[in-house]
């Protein structure tokens, strides 16, 4: 359990998917540029390869933590974790309900 005010330091935000890519060299890994409404897009990786194309996610928007430190995989920065719910066999990015501002906070 956590309380609140940790839980409040997480920064949950729309971003709008304008780049995929399949991560060479990985089986699990999408590189994905995303707009956050701020002057400079990010770069985010996601273990969602063996259940989206890069097709399927580009220019779509879901909801992602953007306040996490940066980590390197494969030799890229990941710079925000996209948010999925494990569903049986498979995972479900998580969408806003319609169309937002990229970078609309979550809360």
């Amino acid at each position: 359990m956590i309380t609140i005010d940790e839980f409040s330091k997480l920064e949950f935000r729309v971003g709008t998917v304008v780049e995929a890519e399949e991560v060479d060299g990985s089986d699990k890994l999408l590189k994905l540029i995303v707009d956050f409404g701020e002057d400079n897009h990010r770069q985010v990786l996601s273990g969602i390869k063996m259940h989206y194309k890069p097709e399927h996610v580009k220019s779509k928007q879901f909801i992602f933590v953007t306040n996490l430190e940066p980590r390197q995989m494969m030799g890229l920065e990941s710079q925000a974790m996209i948010m999925a719910a494990d569903a049986t066999e498979q995972i479900v990015l998580l969408v806003p309900e319609k169309q937002v501002p990229p970078g609309s906070k979550i809360r």
